[in-house]
């Protein structure tokens, strides 16, 4: 297993790397950066802390939408409707509240 010094949102990281993994880790990497730098750049939330857990409840989310998951749960199953339906709703709740705090750092 390799290292990799990636950078998110202005951080460098350094990442363990299965070989031959190196270009999925960096897709990884550029989907995590641009989520978090558009939660960032929109002005409502500065807390690192939170923009990471936002990005990846949108990413989440992003990825229990699309009609083939690219990791299915253990009992190789999609998500039902009514999970779905959950899912949105947290992850709108989550919005909402972070969205809503005033007293970010």
């Amino acid at each position: 297993m390799k290292q990799l010094e990636v950078q998110i949102m202005g951080q460098s990281y350094v990442l363990g790397c299965p070989d031959g993994g190196d270009a999925g880790l960096l897709a990884a990497v550029e989907r995590v950066d641009t989520a978090m730098c558009r939660i960032r750049d929109a002005g409502k939330v500065r807390a690192r802390d939170r923009i990471a857990v936002l990005a990846a409840l949108n990413l989440a989310f992003d990825l229990a939408d699309q009609p083939h998951p690219v990791a299915a749960p253990a009992n190789d199953q999609t998500l039902s409707g009514a999970a779905q339906e959950k899912l949105t709703a947290l992850v709108a709740r989550l919005d909402e509240a972070l969205n809503s705090d005033d007293q970010l750092i």
